[in-house]
């Protein structure tokens, strides 16, 4: 199972530690922060005890009205299920009943000035790609104005010589040679790199090139979501090449489906071309533009 530490959260996020803090390297498990409420009253029969519990203005407000008794007695129900840390907003004060439960639980409590809901969101987006389910595929992955698109085929095709082309066009290069994929949630699909090949573009008789060095920061990106997988292979003399794929094909990685398509290669043919036509045409579909039903349309109206 994949996990961060509570240090990698504070570090990232440049979190205070108010206390807990020989216990930073404590494992968080789980992609979504909680907000304790319910808890607070005493109810836990669905408390997400492995979650990070985020408390902002609403949260601490309620614990500073109630009376000590009040409040040792909800905190102390809430810290014996031992979540992986507590999370302050707003800098807020007037803390030192939380540090003390924290303390002796081994619980780090962490502070920060932003705003609870604002924090949420890039905790919570954070979170997702950290511990997404991820693989690795042998490919190239592109963003083709503002579309991720997924290049896959054998060694040697010219995957990455596409690439550079889209580059030189305009595009942007994601990953090459080895794609890592993140599945963010049951629909989507993150393609990014794996840190080592950051920026690098393999070119058969031409060697390794720094895109971002060579074409300006405007060449490269961190991420994208994949939304087309496509596939380039070798001309065959005897298929059809002009269908009208009335029927989508699908490629399906960790279980996301992704329309896929195949180019034939052939010399002399504009495969980055292709490509950007691939990505444009999806687009369109996406505003509920079909060409194909444009066109059969046309047909049955004579």
């Amino acid at each position: 199972m994949k996990s961060v530490t509570v240090k990698e959260l504070a570090d990232r996020f440049t979190l205070e530690v108010l206390a807990g803090g020989a216990q930073l390297d404590r494992a968080i498990t789980k992609n979504r922060v909680h907000r304790p409420g319910l808890e607070f009253v005493g109810f836990f029969e669905y408390f997400p005890q492995a979650h990070v519990q985020l408390l902002g203005r609403r949260e601490i407000t309620y614990l500073h009205r109630l009376t000590e008794e009040e409040r040792n007695l909800h905190i102390g129900n809430i810290v014996k299920y031992h979540p992986p840390c507590f999370i302050v907003t707003r800098n807020q004060e007037g803390l030192k009943y939380l540090t003390k439960y924290c303390e002796e639980e081994g619980i780090p409590l962490l502070r920060t000035p932003l705003a609870t809901t604002k924090f949420q969101e890039l905790l919570d987006g954070y979170l997702s790609k950290a511990l997404a389910e991820e693989i690795a595929i042998h490919g190239v992955c592109v963003n083709v104005s503002g579309i991720g698109v997924l290049l896959r085929g054998k060694s040697g095709v010219g995957k990455s010589e596409t690439a550079h082309t889209l580059i030189r066009r305009g595009h942007r290069l994601v990953a090459d040679d080895l794609v890592v994929l993140k599945r963010i949630n049951p629909e989507t699909i993150l393609g990014t790199h794996n840190g080592k090949t950051k920026e690098f573009l393999a070119l058969r008789s031409i060697g390794l090139i720094n895109v971002s060095r060579l074409y300006g920061r405007s060449a490269f990106q961190d991420e994208t979501r994949i939304v087309l997988d496509i596939e380039l292979k070798k001309w065959e003399h005897d298929a059809l090449h002009n269908e009208l794929e009335l029927e989508p094909k699908f490629t399906e990685y960790m279980d996301v489906k992704i329309p896929h398509i195949e180019i034939q290669l052939q010399p002399g043919r504009d495969v980055a071309g292709l490509v950007e036509a691939a990505a444009n045409n999806w687009y369109l579909r996406q505003q509920g533009y079909s060409a194909v039903e444009d066109f059969m349309k046309r047909l049955e109206n004579g």
